[in-house]
């Protein structure tokens, strides 16, 4: 896992972060070549996703530079409102408070977030064929009390459950407080930076319970859950045992099947938009985003996310801009 988050951290330098939403310079040289500059911050559920996006625009757009950053979902839609970037990665849905500001948002993806723990939890099998209830999620996230993972698993020894959140404003965060019927600001735990963070302390913490995007909780190249890093069933009909229709956390492809087809609940499985201030007008964004919406969804499930529908994809290409190269 180590190494997986290495090559990201890499990739952040190759990528840096710049920018600020001013008159840039972008359009189509005498030639027909796209040129401009783009900056983007946000989720780190969409990072991943975004990095390998980039990589191949820019093999089309070579005189498109563009840098991107993550920091979390309310970071990412701060410096967009802000004029600090021209896209914001938001891993959530966009508040009515955010459109009043004049966020634009466009719909490129979906994924999820998945409740983890240590596989080093004494308990480990018994948390795997039993799961936990929503109820017991809302318990162990919500409820200010000591607890102990014989609360929630028969069998479990008198251990106690470590909880761990996230202290940056994250899509991933709000997304499972939704999950939970709440928000952010409710969940309980040590807060914890980032989703690489979380997914190392808990992975980390035999007795650790967190959450994580599932871009951080199963690794890309072999499309298995992070070596030590185990990924909690959600016991969705409560009866004490995850079922064999609840089971789709082996690999990443049975999770984004369940996630396609609505076996995995919403939320916690969620919507990811890149998000603009006001309608885009820049001719590197708008052509950036076309992109996405087209080419750019043939490499969406190899870094672990859900294509949008074709419906989907065609509505938000209509809310773009004409441009020379279309």
């Amino acid at each position: 896992m180590k190494r997986g988050l290495l090559v990201l951290s890499v990739l952040a330098i190759l990528v840096s972060t710049t920018g600020c939403r001013r008159a840039d310079r972008a359009g189509f040289d005498e030639e027909g070549n796209l040129y401009g500059q783009i900056s983007i911050s946000g989720a780190w559920a969409m990072y991943p996703m975004t990095v390998r996006w980039i990589e191949e625009f820019r093999k089309e757009h070579p005189n498109v530079r563009i840098d991107v950053s993550a920091g979390g979902a309310g970071k990412g839609m701060a410096d967009v409102l802000s004029g600090m970037v021209h896209l914001a990665m938001v891993s959530r849905e966009i508040t009515q408070a955010e459109v009043d500001q004049n966020a634009v948002y466009f719909s490129v993806a979906k994924d999820a977030v998945v409740p983890t723990f240590s596989m080093n939890n004494p308990n480990r099998n018994l948390i795997l064929s039993q799961g936990l209830a929503l109820n017991d999620f809302r318990q162990i996230f919500l409820e200010d009390s000591r607890k102990t993972w014989n609360t929630f698993i028969q069998g479990a020894g008198n251990d106690p459950v470590n909880i761990y959140t996230r202290s940056d404003a994250s899509g991933a965060a709000q997304v499972w407080a939704e999950f939970l019927g709440k928000s952010q600001e409710d969940l309980l735990g040590v807060g914890v930076f980032g989703d690489p963070g979380i997914a190392d302390i808990v992975r980390n913490d035999m007795f650790g319970i967190g959450f994580n995007n599932i871009a951080f909780a199963f690794d890309i190249t072999t499309g298995r859950p992070f070596e030590g890093l185990g990924i909690i069933p959600i016991d969705l009909n409560e009866n004490g045992t995850i079922d064999p229709e609840e089971q789709f956390y082996g690999n990443l492809d049975q999770m984004m099947n369940a996630i396609a087809t609505g076996k995995y609940p919403s939320p916690p499985s969620r919507n990811l938009y890149f998000v603009t201030y006001g309608n885009p007008t820049n001719v590197a964004v708008v052509e950036f985003l076309r992109w996405v919406l087209q080419k750019g969804q043939d490499f969406t499930k190899e870094t672990g996310f859900v294509n949008i529908t074709p419906e989907v994809g065609e509505q938000e290409l209509q809310r773009l801009p004409e441009t020379q190269g279309n």
